[in-house]
């Protein structure tokens, strides 16, 4: 039986959803020393899911340097820590690696973000947001996806606190870990889909004519 896709998923579905969370390890890094020693590790993993996270501003005018990469493999998220390494060396050669696809969503805003941190040219980066495109689904947003894909909601709490924090608590750490290991599965999920055609894609009026049917 094939799996089924919303083109456009329903927002209103998902605080009924059970709520998945990063169950691997989670690593902070705050040196460039540590930097390197997870950089190293994480080029020679097949895939990793990648996202960034900035304190949030609450006054016009003022914008905020973002603080956090998060970088993940299926079982494991390293969160640097860029508010006290910078753009560090191994910062760079993991941004410009050509060799290991970093998946991420909205790429073009992230990629933007860090270059006000440093010079780079970025290497391998796939955006989650064309990948799905070409099934023909609409939404753009992690949630929505990560609902539509998997049937499973991504708490979005966290998302307005502070980064710059001298510690991240472990409600910040589990946010930021599973927003970039929910990249990985996304992915790797679309890619079975599309090489095996194991999906069928349900168009918004479908949904509309199957409530009604329903109904009568």
């Amino acid at each position: 039986m094939k799996k089924q896709i919303a083109a456009k998923f329903d927002k209103k579905q998902i605080p009924s959803l059970p709520r998945v969370v990063f169950e691997g390890r989670v690593i902070v890094v705050i040196s460039a020393q540590e930097a390197e020693r997870a950089v190293s590790f994480l080029l020679a993993q097949p895939i990793l899911g990648i996202d960034t996270e900035t304190r949030p501003s609450f006054k016009k005018g003022t914008v905020h340097k973002v603080a956090l990469l998060q970088v993940s493999t299926a079982d494991v998220c390293f969160l640097f820590r860029l508010n006290y390494i910078g753009m560090a060396a191994p910062i760079v050669r993991l941004l410009e690696d050509t060799t290991v696809p970093k998946v991420g969503l909205s790429l073009h805003d992230d990629l933007m973000m860090l270059h006000k941190l440093g010079k780079f040219t970025a290497g391998l980066f796939i955006d989650l947001q064309d990948c799905v495109k070409k099934m023909g689904v609409e939404d753009q947003s992690l949630q929505k996806l990560f609902a539509n894909f998997f049937g499973r909601r991504i708490s979005k709490a966290q998302q307005l606190s502070n980064w710059e924090a001298d510690v991240l608590n472990d409600k910040q750490k589990s946010y930021a870990a599973t927003d970039a290991w929910s990249c990985v599965m996304l992915y790797n999920e679309w890619r079975r889909l599309e090489e095996t055609g194991g999906y069928e894609l349900i168009k918004n009026e479908e949904h509309v004519q199957a409530s009604d049917s329903q109904k009568r």
